[in-house]
């Protein structure tokens, strides 16, 4: 969404921004529990992840699912089906990388890495397709549209 690069960058970074908050708070509750250290714990891991998700969200991931999207969707097509193929994809390529990321800050490089992904990817594609379908998604749209200039005609 966006009319230029700069709008683009704002709609990735407030849908970033978002994912990232949701998921962490997610992961951080099946850790541990919705514990009394819930809200230290999503803040001190958020910046990191955040930076690794945006870096990955706009240099390699949005740019792998728009163009799967694209040639699986036409011109013609209502603008839901748009927005839901590139959901998918971005979410399962943002599932495959940042899975991996925690993965490796909870096991590190050992003999558990294998299964602590495997294990990892399949709890945040369950929540984070809905999360970016139904919560997410329409939200980011909400507030792009409230903070950028209408077009004039």
């Amino acid at each position: 969404m966006g009319k230029n690069k700069k709008e683009a960058f704002l709609f990735t970074f407030i849908m970033c921004f978002l994912m990232v908050l949701g998921m962490s708070i997610y992961n951080v509750a099946l850790m541990e529990g919705w514990s009394g250290t819930l809200v230290k714990d999503v803040i001190v891991g958020y910046l990191p992840a955040f930076i690794v998700a945006l870096i990955l969200d706009v240099f390699v991931v949005g740019k792998v699912a728009k163009g799967i999207a694209h040639k699986l969707v036409k011109e013609n097509d209502p603008m839901i089906k748009k927005i839901m193929f590139i959901s998918f994809f971005m979410v399962t390529g943002m599932v495959l990388f940042m899975s991996f990321y925690g993965a490796v800050l909870h096991v590190g490089f050992s003999a558990e890495l294998p299964r602590a992904y495997l294990s990892a990817i399949g709890k945040n594609f369950i929540f984070a397709l809905p999360l970016q379908i139904i919560l997410v998604g329409p939200l980011t749209r909400f507030i792009f549209v409230k903070i950028t200039p209408a077009v004039s005609a």
